[in-house]
Formats: structure tokens, C-alpha cells, sequence
């Protein structure tokens, strides 16, 4: 990927990513055992158990990139401490074309960054939405463009630290 993007994260979340990595890092033998056992049992076509296995570590090398990649790229810093401006690591509120009445809140983050609890949307810093608001102060309005080509205004109404 020549196209690395730099992922604002707070230590507490870099920390925890960080101990995710090292903990499927670890588990490597475990599967590379598994896979060992599973292959000893005889005809591979047939063995559930190994297939399994190997799918399984698929997975975690797949997690294991992914990991290294958004660590290796992150930028370790406290969630912004100003109301007001939305910044990454910013809870926002704001209405769309005008309409006070269409309302959304959400965090402006990575997925990894926050919404783990599932309660709060999530939207990176890097989208079309996020990026137009990024310095955005309460009252501003901002344009971004949508996949159809449509432009949307959005209105900033507030914006908060998060404190996840």
C-alpha cells in the first residue's frame, strides 16, 4: 500500500491495539501446533479440523498486517481537550441543507479508534464527510461531495472531546 494514511489514535487505544497485536502474535505457535495435529490425522481433504485451523490463521495474519500497518502509521496524542472546533477524537453534532430538524451525532475517528460499545457512528477523519468538517467551528457550515456527485451542506452544531 504506497498510499499509507496517518491514523490519529490516543495512547489508550494504541496501547490496546498494541496488546491485541502481541497477544495474536503469541498465538502463532498454538495455530501452527493445531494445524500440525490436525494434519497428522490423516487425509486432508476430508479433515475438517485442519481446514479450520488454516482458516483461523488466515485470519489472524490478515488481523496481524492490518494491525502493524495502522500502528506502524498512527499518530499518538490526547483526544482534543477543546469544545467547540471539531477535531479526530471529536463527538459532533450537526444538521444537514438547512434542516435543524435532521440531525446526526457521531465521532469523527477511525473505527478502531472508537464506537466499540456500538452506541456512537463512526466517521474517519479521511471521508468526505469527516474531512469537511475537520476545523470546523459551532455555527460553520461546510460542502462535501456524496458517491451520486450531489453536494451537501452540514452545519456544525456542536463538538465535544470524546470520552470513550
Amino acid at each position: 500500500m504506497a498510499d499509507t494514511q496517518v491514523t490519529w489514535l490516543t495512547q489508550e487505544s494504541h496501547d490496546r491495539l498494541k496488546g491485541e497485536l502481541d497477544s495474536l502474535i503469541a498465538n502463532r505457535p498454538v495455530i501452527a501446533a493445531e494445524i500440525n495435529e490436525r494434519r497428522e490425522e490423516g487425509d486432508l481433504k476430508e479433515n475438517g479440523g485442519y481446514h479450520a485451523a488454516r482458516e483461523q490463521q488466515g485470519q489472524e495474519e490478515a488481523r496481524i498486517r492490518q494491525l502493524q500497518e495502522l500502528l506502524n502509521n498512527a499518530k499518538v496524542g490526547e483526544a482534543p481537550t477543546q469544545s467547540g472546533v471539531a477535531l479526530p477524537g471529536s463527538v459532533v453534532t450537526v444538521y444537514y441543507d438547512g434542516d435543524e430538524n435532521d440531525t446526526e451525532t457521531f465521532l469523527i475517528a477511525t473505527r478502531e479508534e472508537g464506537g466499540q460499545d456500538g452506541k456512537l457512528e463512526v466517521y474517519s477523519p479521511s471521508s468526505p464527510l469527516g474531512g469537511a468538517l475537520i476545523d470546523a467551528k459551532v455555527g460553520d457550515t461546510r460542502e462535501y461531495s456524496v458517491p451520486s456527485g450531489a453536494i451537501v451542506k452540514v452545519t456544525l452544531v456542536s463538538a465535544e472531546p470524546y470520552h470513550g
